[in-house]
């Protein structure tokens, strides 16, 4: 684990390095034939980090984790390269997603709450930063940090109501279920369960339906273990 973290730091300050070194050749003065190089290069970068990125996303489709990781993380420089923020930010999650795939919760922690969180909020993204919440509650439930994962889902449910986003603001509680019936909470988990139901009729949305159904038969089964 100790590994992978000094790796994607490396990678982080290649990245920081090479984008200063852009910096410099965009300041440089007409005439000199840097303009011309660089919007080349940009291309190039791009392309490539789409192909990494697709690549990737193959490899993740077949299970295939810590080769998807190493292509996000190229697809990552590429992107943070030619300063696309929005690609670099999708490339980040999904390595963060590949370290929980692979158990490596502490390394997905640290890719979402160093770069990812930090990057959404120089951009002013509020939508990003209130997605990175719910994606941290659930990194911080699967490593047993219950009082963090409340804590990041609530920060959700606060973005999703003052954008006013149903949808996000059903996950949050969602998540919010998640971590009370780990905490054994489970009157509490089932009053939640149903704010979330009753939010989600009043959108006419049946996507949630499942999701609910599964976590009231949890309740129900843990319940009965008791007696």
């Amino acid at each position: 684990m100790t590994k992978m973290v000094m790796a994607f730091l490396s990678l982080f300050a290649s990245l920081q390095l090479y984008a200063q070194n852009i910096d410099k050749s965009d300041n440089q003065e007409p005439g000199l034939g840097g303009s011309a190089i660089n919007i080349a290069v940009s291309k190039y970068d791009l392309a490539e980090g789409n192909n990494y990125f697709e690549d990737a996303e193959d490899l993740e489709k077949k299970g295939d984790f810590s080769e998807a990781l190493t292509l996000f993380g190229k697809a990552a420089f590429e992107f943070n390269a030619v300063k696309n923020f929005n690609l670099y930010c999708q490339a980040l999650i999904k390595m963060s997603n590949m370290h929980y795939q692979l158990g490596r919760f502490s390394d997905a922690e640290q890719i979402l709450l160093n770069v990812v969180l930090k990057n959404y909020s120089k951009m002013g993204s509020r939508v990003g930063q209130m997605n990175t919440y719910n994606i941290l509650g659930k990194v911080y439930l699967a490593n047993n940090k219950y009082t963090q994962s409340m804590w990041f889902y609530t920060q959700q449910g606060i973005l999703a109501k003052q954008l006013k986003s149903n949808t996000s603001y059903i996950e949050s509680v969602l998540g919010l279920v998640q971590v009370k019936i780990k905490k054994k909470d489970f009157i509490l988990a089932s009053k939640d369960l149903n704010q979330a139901e009753l939010l989600a009729s009043s959108i006419k949305s049946s996507q949630y339906k499942a999701q609910i159904k599964d976590a009231r038969d949890v309740i129900a089964s843990k319940l009965s273990s008791k007696k």
